[in-house]
């Protein structure tokens, strides 16, 4: 939580949290619009690319390249993003990446 002054500053920054928290929840609760959101969504879920990984080899979806899907293809869509992913869902993601690594430190 951040620092806070007064209680009316805690009340505001407490206000502005659940009003994020329910945008990503709205964000959530949406279906893929392209199959890139559906390999995010995928992500979102299991929190391991190697899974999400999978799930798209399981499709028989290949990379850019013509080569199975691995495992840097959906780090680096999580990175880079896509012209078909939408803001709020790539940020959604790369704060579970956060949290992963945080988790493992």
């Amino acid at each position: 939580m951040k620092q806070y002054a007064d209680l009316n500053e805690l009340i505001e920054l407490l206000e502005a949290e659940i009003q994020s928290l329910s945008a990503e929840v709205n964000t959530l609760k949406q279906e893929p619009q392209s199959f890139n959101e559906k390999i995010i969504f995928k992500y979102i879920d299991t929190g391991s690319t190697g899974k999400t990984k999978d799930f798209v080899r399981s499709l028989g979806v290949k990379s850019e390249r013509g080569s199975f899907f691995s495992s840097g293809d959906v780090s680096k869509l999580i990175k880079n993003g896509a012209d078909d992913i939408s803001p709020e869902l790539l940020a959604i993601a790369r704060k579970v990446v956060k949290m992963k690594k945080q988790k493992g430190q």
